[in-house]
């Protein structure tokens, strides 16, 4: 290539990116000269190019742009299994909903699972009725966790304390209106990590 376009070259790295972007792949040859309007040789030679002089990665129709490289593609995969009570405990019978996606890089490595909240027994730890919360399935917590306890049957998401005073378990609502739950035991399904919530 005896004349290197440099405004080309940008061109063909942004119809990468905003492909990549709207597609979750990168484009194919003929995908990126239907956008910019040169001949199958014209792109080849320019992404050629563009591997030599590392705008880009090209090899073997594989093309890695430096945005496509910054993007973590893993993922947990995570199911919405029904609701818990943000109240006094009531039996809910586990629901599956469906399996979402959640990026590791904002949310860890799982297991995790989802339920929506009910009630307003949380509210004042920012957790509202309808809200998804992201659990992480364990069945030990420290004190002050956020649990989704397992007491009798009955589900209900408090904060956990262990009461050494009373030997016993105290979970306890985000609501200032609301009284403490004391058990002798119950059985942890997880702690909570992350709220999704809509904003209105």
């Amino acid at each position: 290539m005896q004349h290197k376009d440099s405004e080309l070259m940008n061109t063909i790295i942004k119809v990468i990116n905003d492909f990549y972007i709207e597609n979750g792949r990168t484009p194919s040859i003929t995908e990126i000269l239907a956008k910019v309007k040169r001949s199958r040789s014209t792109v080849h030679a320019y992404l050629v190019e563009m591997d030599q002089i590392k705008l880009l990665q090209y090899n073997a129709g594989e093309i890695k742009t430096p945005l496509i490289s910054k993007i973590d593609h893993s993922t947990a995969i995570s199911p919405i299994v029904g609701s818990v009570v943000c109240g006094e405990p009531q039996l809910e019978e586990e629901n599956f909903e469906e399996y979402i996606a959640l990026p590791t890089a904002i949310f860890g490595r799982g297991p995790f699972f989802l339920l929506r909240a009910k009630g307003n027994s949380m509210i004042e730890a920012g957790i509202e009725s309808g809200d998804l919360v992201v659990v992480k399935k364990q069945n030990t917590a420290h004190d002050g966790d956020i649990i989704v306890a397992l007491v009798n049957n009955e589900t209900t998401l408090k904060r956990f304390y262990k009461d050494k005073k009373n030997k016993c378990i105290r979970l306890h609502p985000e609501n200032k209106d609301m009284e403490d739950i004391f058990v002798k035991e119950c059985y942890i399904q997880g702690v909570a990590q992350h709220i999704i919530k809509k904003i209105t």
